[in-house]
C-alpha cells in the first residue's frame, strides 16, 4: 500500500489530474464571487430580515435624501431663479477666480494703487462676467433640481410628503403625520426629531438618514410611510435574493476551500518523486528567468482584469469560465515554478537582475583590487558607457545602479567632510563611520587614527595640568609645614635667654630642616627619574640575594613597626637584567612606603616568581589606613593613603619606584583589594647572551 501510494502522489499523471481539479476550482470560485456581487450584495448572507437590511436602507436613503435636499435647499423653481440657492460664499469664490484672472491680464489693474481701489476698478469692468457666473451656478442648481424632482416624481411606492411650509412634494393625498404613523412602517422627520418605526430601522449603522438632522423645526418636514402590499412584495424579493446570495455563498466557500487544498497538495509535491525525495527536479518552463516569470504573471493578471471588464458588468459571470481558464493555467504554471525554484534555493540568483549585479559587482571588485584611485576612476568613466551601449535594454537599472554607487560615495565623502568639519570645530570624540571597504574607508580610518592620538594626547594634557595643580598644592602644603616651624623658633631663638631653652629649639629646628631636606631632595629625585636622565647600569643581578641583603639593613624598622616579613622565593637562583642600584631603590621606595603605611603588627608578603621572560616581585600588606581611592590614583605624585596627609612621607616613593623601574626596562603596579596593599615588579630575566 505505501508503494501505491509513492507511486501514485507524486507521479505525473496525479499532478496534472489535480492541477485540472484546481483550476476547476479556482474558475468557480472567481464565478461564485462575482455572481454574488452581480445578482446579490453579499451582506445581504448574514442579514435576518428586509426592513433590517442594506437593500433598505439603500433604497429609502435616496428618498429620504432627495426630499430633505427639495425642501432644503432648492424649495422651488421660482427660489432658484431668483439666486436663492447661491450662497455668499459659492459668490465669493468665483468673484476671486475672476479677480485673479484680472490681476493678471486686465490692463486696468494698477499695481500701485491699493487692493479695494483694484478691487472696485475690477467690478466695473467685470460686472458683466460676474453676472454672468451667478447666473452660471443658477441654471447649474437648477438643472440639478429638475433631476433630482424627476426621479422624485418616478417614485410611486413608498408614499411621502415633504413641505417647507409653503412647497409641497407628495406622492399622497396624506399630508398629516398621524396618516403616516398607521402604516406597518414608517419614517418622520420633522424639526430636530426622528420617528421610525419598527425600531430595528433605526439601529442600523449604515446611513443617518441624509441630512434630515437639519430641518428647521418651524416649518420643514418629511414623512415616508410603506403599505403592507409594497412590503411584502419587497420582502419577498429580498428573501429570494437572499436564497440565492447564500448559494452562491456556500458555493464560493466550497469551491475557494477546494482550490486551496489542491494548491497546497501540489506546492508539497511540486519538483518532488516522493515524500522522502530532498532532490528538487526542474522542468523546462523553469529555465525561465523568475524575474520574467513574474513580470508575465503580472501581465496574464492585468490581462484578465482588462478582459473581464470589456464584457460589461452585467454579463460578467458569463465571460468567467472562457476568460479564466486559460488565464489561470498559465498563471498558476508560473507559480509552481517559482515555488521549485524557492526549494531548490535559486530564486534569487535565477534572476537576471542577479546575474547582472554579480557580473557588475565582480567588475568593480576587480578594479578595486588591483588598481588605485586613479586607474579605479579612469576605468569607471571608460567602463560605465561601454556598460550603458551593453545593457541597453535595460538602461534604467544600470542608471539606477550608477546612481546608488553614486550616492554612496557622496554620502562616504560628505560623512567624512563633516566628520573632518566636526573635529576641527574641537569635537575630538567623533568617529567617521562609512562603513565598508574602499579609499574612503582607509582615509576615515586614518582620521579616525589622528583623532584617537589627538583624543589621548589631550587626556595626557589634561593630566599633565592637574598633576601640576595637584603638585603646586600638595608641595605648598608640605614645605610650608616645617617652613614655618623653622621661621617661628628662629623668632624665638633671636628673644629666648634660657640655654636649655635654645637647645630645645635648635633640636626641633634640626628636624623640621631634615624634613625639609627629605621633601626637596623626593622631588629633585622624582623629577629627576621621570626624565630619565639618569645614567643606568644594566646587570645580572641575584634578586633573592638583594632582597635578603636589603631587609638586613632595615630590620631595626620591621623590630619598630613590631612587622612580621614573609620571604618566598624559589629554591634555584633567579637573576634580572636591572642596574642594582636603582632597583635597590625602588624596592627601598616600596618597603619605605610599607613602613609608613602598614598595619602595625601585622605580616609582610615578599614572593619572587617565575613568569617566562620575566621575574615578579611582589609586596603585600595590610593597611592601617582605609583606602578609599583607586590604584591609579595611588600611583599619581603626592598622593598618599591617608587623605588627611598627617603621615611623614612625600607622597612621591611610589612614583618615583614606578620612573626608576620603567628606565630599566621594568614594569611597576599596584592593586588595592579592601585594606590589602599589593606591589609588583615586573623585570626581565637574564639571559646567557646578554652582556
Amino acid at each position: 500500500m505505501d508503494i501505491k501510494l509513492k507511486k501514485y502522489s507524486h507521479g505525473i499523471t496525479t499532478k496534472i489530474i489535480v492541477f485540472l481539479m484546481m483550476i476547476t476550482c479556482f474558475t468557480g470560485a472567481i464565478q461564485a464571487a462575482v455572481k454574488l456581487d452581480i445578482h446579490n450584495n453579499f451582506e445581504i448572507v448574514f442579514e435576518d430580515n428586509y426592513l433590517h437590511s442594506q437593500s433598505f436602507l439603500w433604497e429609502n436613503d435616496a428618498l429620504v435624501s432627495g426630499l430633505s435636499r427639495l425642501i432644503k435647499e432648492y424649495k422651488s423653481e421660482e427660489h432658484i431663479l431668483n439666486g436663492g440657492t447661491v450662497s455668499e460664499d459659492e459668490l465669493r469664490s468665483e468673484e476671486e477666480d475672476l479677480y485673479l484672472s484680472y490681476s493678471e491680464n486686465s490692463k486696468s489693474y494698477n499695481p500701485n494703487l491699493g487692493e479695494a481701489e483694484n478691487y472696485e476698478k475690477f467690478k466695473e469692468e467685470y460686472g458683466d462676467r460676474i453676472s454672468q457666473a451667478k447666473d452660471r451656478l443658477v441654471k447649474d442648481d437648477l438643472r440639478e433640481f429638475h433631476s433630482l424632482l424627476q426621479r422624485i416624481k418616478e417614485v410611486k411606492d413608498p408614499l411621502y410628503y415633504a413641505t417647507d411650509g409653503v412647497n409641497v412634494y407628495k406622492n399622497s393625498t396624506q399630508t398629516e403625520k398621524g396618516q403616516f404613523k398607521t402604516y406597518p412602517a414608517y419614517m418622520v422627520f420633522e424639526g430636530y426629531s426622528r420617528e421610525i418605526y419598527p425600531k430595528e430601522i433605526d439601529k442600523d449603522n449604515y446611513f443617518y438618514w441624509g441630512n434630515t438632522e437639519e430641518l428647521d423645526p418651524k416649518d420643514q418636514a418629511v414623512f415616508v410611510a410603506f403599505t403592507e402590499k409594497f412590503l411584502n412584495n419587497k420582502e419577498k424579493e429580498w428573501q429570494e435574493n437572499k436564497a440565492s446570495a447564500t448559494k452562491g455563498y456556500y458555493q464560493l466557500i466550497g469551491f475557494f476551500t477546494g482550490f486551496i487544498l489542491l494548491f497546497l497538495y501540489l506546492i508539497i509535491v511540486t519538483g518532488r518523486k516522493s515524500f522522502k525525495d530532498q532532490e528538487v527536479h526542474l522542468h523546462a518552463v523553469d529555465k525561465l528567468y523568475v524575474d520574467i516569470n513574474i513580470f508575465l504573471f503580472s501581465g496574464l493578471t492585468v490581462i484578465w482584469v482588462a478582459m473581464m471588464d470589456s464584457v460589461g458588468f452585467t454579463n460578467m459571470d458569463k465571460a468567467v469560465i472562457p476568460i479564466t481558464i486559460p488565464i489561470s493555467a498559465a498563471g498558476f504554471t508560473l507559480i509552481l515554478s517559482l515555488v521549485r525554484h524557492i526549494k531548490s534555493r535559486t530564486f534569487f540568483k535565477h534572476t537576471l537582475i542577479y546575474k547582472f549585479f554579480l557580473m557588475l559587482f565582480k567588475f568593480v571588485r576587480d578594479i578595486y583590487e588591483n588598481g588605485n584611485i586613479a586607474v579605479k576612476t579612469v576605468l569607471i568613466v571608460i567602463g560605465y558607457p561601454i556598460l550603458i551601449a551593453l545593457t541597453f535594454f535595460m538602461f534604467p537599472i544600470t542608471l539606477g545602479l550608477a546612481a546608488w554607487f553614486s550616492l554612496r560615495r557622496i554620502k562616504s565623502f560628505n560623512a567624512i567632510k563633516e566628520g573632518v568639519e566636526r573635529i576641527m570645530d574641537g569635537d575630538i570624540h567623533h568617529s567617521i563611520d562609512v562603513g565598508g571597504k574602499g579609499e574612503f574607508s582607509k582615509l576615515a580610518a586614518n582620521i579616525n587614527g589622528i583623532t584617537d592620538g589627538l583624543k589621548k594626547a589631550v587626556d595626557n594634557e589634561l593630566k599633565s595640568e592637574r598633576l601640576k595643580t595637584e603638585l603646586i598644592t600638595n608641595v605648598s602644603h608640605d614645605i610650608r609645614t616645617p617652613l614655618t616651624s623653622i621661621i617661628t623658633y628662629v623668632d624665638l631663638l633671636k628673644t629666648e635667654k634660657d640655654p636649655a631653652k635654645v637647645a630645645e629649639y635648635v633640636e626641633v629646628l634640626d628636624q623640621k630642616s631634615q624634613r625639609l631636606k627629605i621633601l626637596t631632595d623626593d622631588l629633585f629625585e622624582a623629577a629627576k627619574a621621570s626624565s630619565g636622565n639618569i645614567p643606568v647600569q644594566l646587570e645580572r643581578i641575584d634578586i633573592g640575594s638583594l632582597i635578603n641583603q636589603g631587609l638586613g639593613e632595615v630590620s631595626d624598622k620591621i623590630e619598630e613597626q613590631g612587622l612580621e616579613f614573609r620571604f618566598n622565593y624559589p629554591t634555584e637562583k633567579v637573576y634580572i637584567h636591572a642596574d642594582g642600584k636603582l632597583l635597590w631603590r625602588s624596592i627601598e621606595n616600596v618597603l619605605s612606603n610599607i613602613f609608613k603605611y602598614a598595619l602595625k603588627g601585622s605580616r609582610v608578603y615578599i614572593d619572587i616568581e617565575d613568569v617566562g621572560n620575566e621575574i615578579l616581585l611582589t609586596f603585600k600588606n595590610i593597611s592601617a589606613y582605609e583606602l578609599n581611592i583607586s590604584a591609579n590614583e595611588l600611583m599619581e605624585r603626592f598622593k598618599r593613603g591617608d587623605e588627611s596627609r598627617s603621615s611623614q612621607g612625600s607622597g612621591l616613593g611610589l612614583s618615583i619606584a614606578e620612573s626608576l623601574t620603567d628606565i630599566q626596562k621594568g614594569k611597576f603596579t599596584i592593586q588595592i583589594d579592601g585594606d590589602l596593599f599589593k606591589t609588583m615588579i615586573y623585570m626581565p630575566k637574564y639571559k646567557n647572551d646578554q652582556e
